[in-house]
């Protein structure tokens, strides 16, 4: 695991730390979201309300070629984007990046709104008809297409980090969220909760994209509803320090400093990073999977699509990872250590042993809570104070036994009593310190708040493993044809309870370098194909009298 460990973050630095300077997919992204908003005029705001026309379903028809109308294919899209990203992924970037992180991931949603459109509107131009009547689209068909055949080593490339990005970003990551958080919130197994959304993944996508639409159409709504209600709830409880907030989010991202608890790191390019790493994640503006889900709508005007695209990284980031962090920023929970149990068969729980215990042995001896010879890590962060229980009133005093592997890793009382928990103040990462923020904000108002959160959380993440089934499901038939998509959803129902039970920060690691990966080929076609863009664009309005 520990050579697993230097590979992954040897990969990770390859795709998003190198060059150290000006990290290779930063110019990438934001320099085709600068090009192609000047090339199409900022469309993003211009055509802002012709996309939400389009989307209530003024322009529907249902003998377009398609398989779901506008508003399932935007729901179906926003069901992958709007999610753990904005919950845990807002959460993850302020606490490694500090609150400026969420300045750059405004950013990258500012020119992902052109990005969006212009990726979904080629991969409806690019679409390919089933001989079953389904049509399958994306990067890898707009690619072959576009480019032409010599190019399609690219769009294997694609499809490739693709299904790879399928099985981690859009899979394991929302089930690892999901799972930490039941478990942080109902003290339930990781392997308990990752057996059952598994099963409810599993249910959904074996009915395909048309079941995936009717489902996912529910349930976002529903849970943005929920969850954009608590955020507003806690704003408008402290009206007054919104402001200041957002001028402290501006000012830390330019001069950003670490917290009281070294949370953020106090260097701007790695709160640059987080934010731009954490904004992709979130509103997945040119990382290509949202055209797959596009291409699928029912309209035979592909500028149409485009239009209701980029609507989404507006709704995704600048309005619900907006509110996240603002939330987050103001009720101070991301520079503040919350008790929590500390479970010794986490991925996320490290004992670290600097020299051997008085009898030799490779053991952890902890007096009246302090460690003695060592460190009891959790979410990358030393725990000072060890309590034997919950309400944090009896200090352990004992040893720490730490196993071959996590799960077998003990902790035995000066009595020689076993526990399998110890109980602490640590500093929250994820979907759990997003949970502590609405605690703390709605407290005064009705107790619970981290409930809320914990149902949002569960939507989301089931609802995005729904949507990336999918995204992944067109990208193994493009690679190994329809035979091959059986197969594939069974590994993908496998890898939903595998990463349940993964390391947070190990599960998060892989899905960011899968994301880059599928990030750059597609980047590559967008910059080529800007100007067959711009013609459908110059087209469509044109003909529409707009």
């Amino acid at each position: 695991m520990e050579l697993f460990g230097q590979i992954v973050n040897a990969l990770n630095n390859l795709v998003w730390n190198t060059p150290s300077v000006f990290p290779l997919m930063i110019v990438l992204l934001l320099g085709y979201g600068l090009f192609i908003t000047i090339k199409l005029g900022f469309i993003q705001v211009r055509r802002f309300k012709h996309g939400i026309r389009v989307v209530t379903g003024y322009y529907d028809d249902p003998n377009d070629t398609g398989d779901v109308n506008h508003f399932q294919a935007l729901s179906t899209a926003l069901s992958a984007t709007v999610g753990i990203g904005n919950i845990a992924g807002v959460a993850i970037a302020i606490h490694y990046g500090g609150p400026g992180a969420l300045f750059w991931m405004w950013i990258t949603a500012l020119f992902g709104m052109a990005i969006k459109y212009s990726e979904c509107t080629l991969a409806v131009h690019y679409r390919k008809n089933n001989a079953d009547g389904s049509v399958s689209g994306g990067p890898m068909y707009y690619i072959e297409n576009g480019l032409g055949p010599n190019w399609k080593w690219l769009a294997v490339i694609f499809a490739a980090a693709a299904v790879i990005c399928s099985f981690l970003t859009g899979n394991a990551v929302q089930a690892n969220t999901v799972a930490d958080t039941v478990f942080t919130t109902f003290n339930i197994p990781v392997f308990i909760t990752g057996i059952i959304t598994a099963s409810l993944v599993g249910i959904v996508i074996i009915g395909g994209i048309k079941r995936i639409g009717s489902v996912t159409a529910k349930l976002t709504p529903l849970m943005a509803i929920l969850y954009v209600a608590g955020a507003l709830v806690i704003l408008l409880m402290n009206y007054d320090q919104v402001l200041p907030s957002l001028a402290f989010i501006v000012t830390s991202a330019m001069n950003p400093e670490a917290g009281a608890y070294g949370v953020g790191s106090g260097a701007l390019m790695t709160t640059l990073v987080w934010g731009i790493k954490r904004g992709l994640f979130s509103n997945e503006a040119g990382q290509g999977s949202a055209p797959i889900a596009h291409a699928a709508a029912k309209t035979d005007e592909p500028v149409r699509e485009g239009v209701v695209a980029l609507l989404e990284p507006f709704i995704d980031t600048l309005m619900i990872c907006t509110m996240t962090g603002l939330v987050i920023v103001i009720t101070g929970v991301w520079d503040t250590k919350h008790p929590a149990n500390i479970p010794f068969n986490s991925a996320d729980t490290v004992i670290q042993v600097d020299s051997p215990y008085e009898d030799g042995t490779n053991t952890l001896n902890i007096i009246d809570g302090i460690p003695q010879n060592g460190k009891v890590i959790r979410y990358d962060f030393s725990v000072d104070t060890l309590y034997a229980n919950s309400a944090q009133t009896e200090l352990f005093t004992g040893v720490v036994k730490p196993g071959v592997s996590r799960t077998l890793t003990i902790a035995e009382t000066s009595t020689g009593q076993t526990v399998s928990e110890l109980n602490g103040n640590v500093i929250e990462n994820g979907a759990s310190l997003t949970s502590y923020a609405f605690e703390k904000g709605l407290a005064p108002l009705i107790p619970g708040g981290r409930y809320l959160v914990t149902i949002c959380v569960i939507l989301f993440g089931i609802s995005t493993s729904i949507s990336w089934s999918y995204y992944g499901d067109r990208s193994i038939q493009y690679l190994m044809g329809d035979r091959s998509i059986i197969y594939y959803r069974a590994v993908y129902v496998v890898m939903h309870f595998v990463g349940a039970i993964l390391s947070l920060t190990m599960v998060w690691t892989i899905g960011d370098i899968a994301l880059g990966i599928m990030t750059i080929p597609n980047l590559i076609a967008l910059f080529a194909l800007s100007g067959v863009v711009y013609k459908l664009t110059q087209d469509y309005f044109k003909r529409m009298g707009l």
